[in-house]
């Protein structure tokens, strides 16, 4: 990224942000979490263990000190046993691996999904996702049979998601600014099954750069 002074258009730095966008992806990801999820969930699953996984899981983690995550990982290669051994300095989760997809999602308060890409559907059966659970496919893919079914659909901006194939029946869509604002209700009860395409703007680079760049200086 080359990072401007917007006023006088001068060149500030050109900044690598492989780092940046997967730590502002991760907390776009745990702050929907954190406002979408229902008041009693403790069993939070990731399937895609890579950095924006990461990224998420130590958010959410900094973010939720005051509570114990029992986190299921979705076993690929020895990334979960990876994981594991990462995190194992935090006294607030516990974590299980898990072989199938049916058993990690299956009375999961929370699923993440940070996987690259998907031919298919994650999960077919979707009666497996419980009442109350919140669903954020970091890389949007991979839920489509959610997209009709689900009561509450929210995105960073309309724009992401309009050209998904089912956008428009979404029974109810909204962006999360405007829950972050007040104006519109994100969960109203620990029983509306809801999709989170949050996944974070380009601006949030923008952001994360500059204040990375005024802690320098």
């Amino acid at each position: 990224m080359m990072l401007f002074d917007s006023n006088l258009g001068e060149l500030l730095a050109i900044v690598n942000c492989d780092w940046i966008t997967a730590m502002r992806t991760g907390a776009v990801a745990a702050l929907a979490i954190k406002t979408l999820r229902n008041s009693q969930a403790k069993e939070y699953a990731f399937i895609g263990l890579g950095s924006t996984a990461r990224a998420t899981l130590t958010c959410l983690l900094e973010i939720c000190k005051d509570e114990h995550l029992n986190i299921r990982l979705f076993k690929y290669k020895d990334q979960a046993e990876k994981i594991v051994s990462e995190y194992a300095h935090y006294p607030n989760a516990s974590f299980t691996i898990i072989d199938n997809t049916a058993d990690l999602v299956n009375d999961a308060d929370v699923v993440v999904s940070c996987i690259t890409d998907a031919a298919g559907l994650l999960v077919e059966d979707e009666t497996l996702f419980k009442p109350g659970v919140l669903i954020v496919p970091v890389h949007t893919r991979g839920f489509q049979n959610c997209d009709t079914t689900f009561d509450k659909v929210f995105a960073d901006d309309t724009d992401h998601v309009k050209g998904f194939k089912y956008f428009s029946q979404f029974k109810e869509f909204h962006q999360i600014e405007e829950v972050l604002k007040g104006e519109v209700v994100g969960r109203a009860n620990d029983y509306e099954r809801i999709l989170s395409y949050n996944i974070g703007l380009g601006l949030h680079d923008v952001l994360y750069a500059s204040r990375i760049y005024e802690m320098l200086k």
